[in-house]
């Protein structure tokens, strides 16, 4: 009975990491479609539930905000982002009142994520309400974006921790790679902060050519501007207000810094590959060899096509995909040490056998 409440607990934590990917997903394609301020207002459009589409509710609307006439496309997409942000908060919230409950009856189910969950999701709503009322103040878009690839994380972590999804390595054999896979994840972490910068301030194609930026590889650099973190509030953001030269340092660090996430990732997967020792890993490596090449040539299409908004969307997805096969991988090694103190231990209770939990 246990086991089978936990397998349904399972299949709703995967069923919400599907949902927050989708959630991730909408945000960048209102974002990259000029959708931010669709809504002027929140949680409502235009003090409604729905876009306005009726002749009295578009009177309404333009009385309330006449500087901002209705445009049904923008207001729908930003609609259907909060929407499906809304029905994934809930779901978290049943996950978090399940997880609180089936830890009285069972030591081992998960209590630290589904907490992490609840305070992402509470920041999350914030910084989605101060996207509008802030007018895309890029500090805030930027944390928007990284808070939904944070939840996304959390719980795809929780779902591998409650199921058992994947092969894990030899235990003790692989500790020694526990430190540069963290270190791996922090990389593509930053890159995606350093994309979601690039995205937030309007520099995506500001430098129109690859690998050049305007005929240079290193062109004039204003790094006080470009990564000010402290714009005023009150401006209107959308479209971006930075100079050209602090939007090609962004542009610039954001190519750099693929160029760090690729060299890192490559010398840690042709290690693991290539070795004797690790064939346990070699599929989840093999998988993340795969979206990184994919990733490197959507970043290249991205600039060759000026931002064609599906291929925009998709560097998007697939820089969340890259984050979660490193936490795939992570998870493989950290559950292989837990299971080594498991196994050294003098006959652990039955209630302790099992996944180790978070």
């Amino acid at each position: 009975m246990v086991k089978t409440k936990k397998n349904l607990f399972t299949r709703l934590a995967f069923l919400a990491t599907i949902l927050a990917f989708v959630v991730v997903i909408l945000g960048a394609y209102t974002r990259l479609k000029d959708a931010g301020l669709g809504c002027p207002d929140w949680p409502g459009c235009y003090g409604q539930l729905i876009v306005p589409k009726t002749q009295s509710a578009l009177a309404s609307a333009s009385k309330l905000y006449p500087q901002q006439p209705v445009e049904p496309t923008k207001a729908w997409a930003e609609m259907t982002h909060r929407y499906f942000a809304g029905s994934l908060g809930l779901l978290i919230m049943v996950l978090a009142g399940w997880s609180f409950l089936a830890r009285k009856k069972d030591s081992q189910h998960p209590r630290i994520v589904p907490q992490l969950l609840i305070a992402c999701v509470i920041f999350q709503a914030l910084l989605g309400m101060w996207t509008v009322t802030w007018q895309l103040l890029p500090l805030v878009v930027m944390g928007h974006l990284l808070g939904g690839m944070t939840i996304v994380a959390l719980l795809w972590w929780l779902t591998l921790d409650t199921g058992r999804l994947v092969t894990h390595p030899p235990a003790n054999s692989l500790n020694y790679l526990k430190p540069w896979v963290i270190l791996g994840v922090v990389i593509v972490f930053l890159q995606i902060f350093l994309g979601g910068w690039t995205s937030a301030n309007y520099a995506s194609i500001v430098c129109p050519d690859f690998p050049y930026c305007q005929g240079q590889l290193f062109p004039k650099f204003n790094f006080s501007e470009a990564f000010n973190f402290f714009s005023p509030i009150g401006k209107n953001y959308q479209g971006g207000i930075l100079g050209e030269s602090a939007r090609v340092t962004i542009q610039m660090t954001h190519r750099y810094g693929a160029f760090i996430t690729t060299s890192y990732i490559l010398s840690l997967t042709s290690y693991v590959l290539f070795s004797n020792k690790t064939s346990a890993l070699k599929n989840t490596m093999g998988m993340i060899f795969l979206i990184l090449t994919t990733q490197i040539f959507l970043g290249i299409l991205n600039i060759a096509t000026l931002l064609y908004l599906p291929i925009a969307v998709s560097h998007n997805a697939v820089a969340l995909l890259l984050l979660l096969s490193m936490l795939t991988l992570l998870y493989q090694l950290t559950t292989s040490r837990k299971s080594a103190v498991v196994l050294v231990a003098k006959q652990p209770p039955a209630s302790h056998q099992g996944m180790p939990t978070l």
